[in-house]
């Protein structure tokens, strides 16, 4: 992959060989991000887990203390009463069925998370083959198949994000922005590592966290170090 200039001077900033401690890698990561626009904070984990087996799976969200700095919309599929409740709530889009065909054969994607009520998980089924490859396939895990709408639309637009295994057993998540200052990602950072440390599966035997990267949209990788991170 050619790298540009910009990102090639900036990762002459960090040692490849070194594991950093969360502050430094914060810092080295906002100096080196050199876009033009804000750029996403990224945390890449690989972990010890193979998601081809079911107690090894992990999954879960966690609410970020200072929010991603993204502008979050939300889907809700609910009915009557609870369709109510989500408008209410501030959620951007609320249907049902009637948005079946829009997702499927109009290819309406316009929302970043979706959030269903137990009675509609039947319609949302049907759109699994779309939803579902762009991670936005309701879960109760996620606390995004829920009577409590009102509560789920008001975690999500505060920051909460979804966590998961990829299909190479890493974990990719946004923390913040590079504008958010040192305090605020280090907030978002910790949230989300011991949340995933908790949810460590039981069944996952040596290392749990094999390497946990730090980068910018367009800027390099930092690497943290993983046992302070356990021990924190």
């Amino acid at each position: 992959m050619k790298r540009g200039k910009k990102y090639l001077e900036a990762a002459k900033a960090i040692d490849r060989t070194a594991q950093y401690d969360t502050e430094e890698a914060i810092a080295l990561v906002k100096k080196c991000a050199s876009a033009k626009f804000d750029e996403t904070v990224e945390v890449h984990i690989r972990t010890g887990c193979d998601g081809r087996h079911a107690d090894q799976q992990i999954r879960g969200a966690v609410v970020l203390p200072h929010g991603t700095g993204k502008t979050v919309r939300v889907l809700v599929f609910a009915k009557g009463v609870k369709a109510d409740e989500a408008a209410a709530a501030g959620a951007d889009y609320v249907g049902a069925e009637e948005l079946i065909p829009r997702i499927q054969n109009e290819g309406w994607l316009d929302f970043d998370v979706v959030v269903a009520t137990p009675d509609m998980m039947g319609v949302v089924g049907r759109l699994g083959r779309v939803l579902g490859p762009k991670g936005l396939m309701p879960n109760p895990k996620a606390g995004t198949v829920t009577m409590d709408v009102t509560k789920a639309i008001n975690d999500i637009k505060a920051g909460k994000i979804e966590y998961r295994l990829d299909k190479t057993n890493i974990i990719h998540v946004p923390v913040g922005k590079v504008s958010f200052t040192d305090e605020q990602l280090a907030d978002n950072f910790n949230a989300l590592m011991s949340a995933i440390i908790k949810a460590r599966p039981a069944a996952v035997k040596g290392a749990f966290l094999k390497s946990v990267t730090l980068a910018s949209t367009m800027g390099p990788g930092v690497r943290l170090n993983t046992v302070k991170l356990m021990n924190a």
